[in-house]
């Protein structure tokens, strides 16, 4: 239980199905009051206390479980590294996948549950014997492709009451059911950054001690065009907040973290035939060939059609049928024939 209207309908239909429902939440970090969440950030402390009044109209039992070590060391310190060394981390992906369902599934062992239940919009169906998984059928709030890194031996035991819903039907459920938290805003930023942004956030920790300066440079002509304060503040096919002063349309190719160098340039130099990948993650089982698949580069991307072959030590190539823009390193992959989710893979490097 999140705090949220999903996880608090997704309880209710249980209840409603007369299931016996225990209600479960993490406390993952502490507010840090010299940088204020946004209003819109999910996870936050705060939500507990919401969390805890649906429960009591429920009129279930609830506890919270301290999850700040692992989420530091699974999560936030990943995410942290991961931008100091020039790449795009994605910690919602790493958080279902490595932080969030593995503790919360081993604490609904513990108290006897029957299966884990979240108010994620994603399907799961069984076929012989191993859980597949599927997006939700409300297009617009699929949340596969953050679960795509989830274990099998967790996807098998988990539930999702909301995967067959859309949005509206949910928030017309919690008003209904007069839920404490029916007209509560979705949750759209990351939940430990704060108001200040990811590279200001970044910056404040103790792995950015140092000068972390860098040279802007034009990718084309070598061209040093202005410096930056750390590579922490870029991302792959970033355009605003360049610094440079120019009314030219750049864009950041490369990410250069030995140098601390970024190189822009023309929008048509993003455009990429394929990417490498690493920590790949196939729930259903690796393919033993090539596979066409649809393959989503971020969470919005709406997909392009190409061939994944899957490689030895969980690595992937990945060759699209027409050039796909600002393949960032960092990021996930993700594998889909039709709304079925093959895999998955952390991009290491785009091909161009």
């Amino acid at each position: 239980m999140s705090g949220g209207v999903d996880s608090a309908v997704a309880a209710l239909l249980l209840k409603n199905a007369g299931a016996e429902v225990l209600g479960l939440a993490l406390r993952l970090h502490d507010p840090e009051p010299e940088n204020p969440l946004n209003p819109r950030a999910c996870c936050a402390p705060d939500d507990l206390q919401d969390a805890r009044r649906v429960a009591e109209a429920l009129d279930i039992p609830f506890y919270v479980l301290d999850a700040r070590e692992t989420f530091e060391s699974e999560v936030v310190g990943p995410f942290v590294r991961g931008y100091l060394s020039g790449v795009t981390p994605n910690p919602c992906v790493r958080c279902n996948g490595l932080a969030k369902l593995g503790v919360l599934l081993d604490r609904a062992r513990a108290l006897s549950g029957a299966a884990l239940a979240t108010g994620h919009y994603a399907r799961l169906r069984t076929a012989h014997g191993v859980p597949q998984l599927f997006r939700g059928a409300d297009p617009e709030k699929d949340q596969s492709y953050f679960l795509h890194d989830t274990a099998p031996s967790i996807l098998s035991e988990l539930v999702f009451p909301l995967g067959a819903l859309a949005k509206d039907e949910v928030r017309a459920l919690a008003l209904a059911s007069g839920l404490p938290v029916a007209h509560k805003l979705d949750s759209q930023e990351v939940c430990f950054v704060g108001g200040a942004g990811a590279a200001k956030y970044i910056a404040s920790r103790p792995e950015a001690v140092g000068d972390r300066r860098g040279r802007i440079i034009d990718g084309a002509t070598k061209e040093v065009l202005g410096e930056h304060s750390g590579v922490e503040g870029f991302t792959i096919g970033q355009r605003r907040g360049l610094g440079l002063g120019t009314h030219r349309r750049l864009f950041v190719l490369q990410i250069d973290p030995a140098s601390s160098d970024v190189y822009v340039g023309d929008e048509a130099t993003l455009d990429k035939t394929g990417l490498r990948g690493a920590s790949a993650s196939w729930p259903s089982g690796a393919p033993e060939g090539p596979v066409r698949a649809s393959v989503k580069i971020r969470s919005r991307d709406p997909g392009t059609s190409a061939t994944v072959i899957a490689g030895p030590e969980r690595r992937v190539t990945v060759t699209f049928d027409q050039p796909v823009r600002a393949v960032a390193p960092g990021q996930s992959a993700v594998f889909y024939q039709g709304d079925h989710v093959l895999g998955g893979a952390v991009i290491e490097e785009a091909l161009s």
